[in-house]
């Protein structure tokens, strides 16, 4: 995994200058589509990564700050979460796409001027500027991907998604916890085939668990943008079978899926 922060946020950048080529050039209409999340059209997607970035940007710039608004919202996490998509999304689509480009450009020069220490709050565990930047990829490829599923368009899958499998694969844990289980005692095999053909691996060899799959199957998988029984991901091992039911590489509580 590449671990420098340039390379991470200059594939930052390029995946949400993908997504932007997709809707900079919507006509009005098509921002009110609504996209497989239930309650949220393609406005709502854009308006989410907007707001997200701007929660990255104060936990980068301002921690307490970022944690008083965090505690405001703890008592209903869905509803700040939708309500801040649902604030957005009421914007006209040209003021939304402004503020969506202005928040993505300062979130890669804010944490480009990080030092690599940094311990960022965040709505899960506390993280450095590395993982911050993989975690606002993830979310920019996750509701790109409702929104191309909205246009009914497809997008090639690129190896800018080992950053993906990669943070679904080290929150194992996470998700086993979020579900009221204790997680596995040992690391798993992931064998996945990345969308060049070459293979991407985590964990031993000889672990008696694995996973293996399309690498694009796992991404999806792990953000709950497809269910398990559309996607070409095989476990051996009971734990590996429970992870691919239970997967998710976002923060909060587990998701209905689809």
């Amino acid at each position: 995994m590449a671990t420098d922060l340039g390379v991470l946020l200059g594939d930052l950048r390029v995946e949400g200058d993908d997504l932007d080529a997709i809707v900079g050039d919507l006509p009005a209409a098509d921002w009110t589509r609504p996209t497989p999340a239930a309650g949220w059209t393609i406005a709502h997607q854009i308006a989410h990564l907007a707001w997200t970035d701007m929660r990255a940007l104060l936990a980068a710039t301002d921690g307490p700050a970022f944690q008083a608004d965090l505690q405001d919202g703890a008592a209903d996490q869905r509803g700040y979460v939708d309500g801040g998509a649902a604030q957005g999304a009421a914007q006209p689509p040209a003021e939304l796409l402004s503020r969506w480009r202005a928040g993505r450009a300062a979130v890669l020069t804010t944490l480009a001027g990080l030092p690599a220490q940094t311990r960022l709050p965040w709505f899960g565990p506390p993280m450095g500027p590395a993982s911050m930047v993989t975690a606002r990829l993830m979310e920019t490829w996750a509701h790109g991907q409702d929104v191309v599923d909205a246009l009914g368009v497809t997008r090639p899958p690129t190896g800018r998604l080992r950053h993906v499998a990669h943070l679904a694969v080290r929150t194992r844990d996470f998700a086993f916890e979020a579900n009221g289980l204790p997680p596995p005692a040992e690391p798993f095999r992931v064998e996945l085939t990345a969308p060049d053909g070459v293979a991407w691996t985590w964990g031993r060899e000889d672990a008696a668990q694995r996973v293996t799959g399309p690498a694009l199957d796992l991404c999806l998988l792990a953000v709950q943008r497809r269910h398990r029984d559309d996607l070409a991901l095989a476990a051996t091992g009971a734990d590996a079978d429970r992870w691919l039911d239970i997967a998710q590489c976002f923060a909060g509580p587990p998701g209905p899926g689809r």
